[in-house]
């Protein structure tokens, strides 16, 4: 059982599929900190407020006596922007890079054609001919 879960385990989709995976999960970082530090601050110019703190507060909060927000309702629907846009820039960076590999499908060679052997008339009067020796 081990030895067949090591053969599986080393086949090379599931290597490609976890180096995907890991390469994903960088990229995300990368386009999280491109969204959070360039696209929301710019975005946030229209609202005269940070991106990310949009919100729609149901129910005002009070404030404890550390000067903290406490009890506050709120759908926070910044952050929540933040991400869509997040989820876009990755799925379109994804799509990119799946087209282009496709592109570099489509450009390989195919592999040539086996010979065409002999076809079955051709067999069967060679088999006629025999007989008729």
């Amino acid at each position: 059982m081990l030895k067949e879960f090591k053969e599986f385990a080393m086949k090379g989709n599931l290597v490609d599929i976890a180096v995907g995976f890991v390469m994903g999960a960088a990229f995300k970082e990368v386009v999280s900190s491109f969204t959070g530090g360039i696209v929301s601050p710019l975005i946030g110019l229209l609202f005269n407020a940070d991106f990310k703190d949009l919100k729609y507060v149901i129910e005002p909060g009070t404030l404890n006596e550390a000067g903290e927000l406490a009890g506050e309702v709120a759908i926070m629907y910044g952050t929540f922007l933040t991400n869509v846009i997040d989820f876009i820039i990755v799925a379109f960076i994804m799509f990119l890079i799946v087209k282009g590999v496709n592109n570099m499908k489509k450009k390989e060679e195919p592999a040539p054609e086996a010979p065409a052997g002999p076809t079955q008339e051709e067999l069967l009067a060679d088999i006629r001919d025999l007989l008729k020796k």
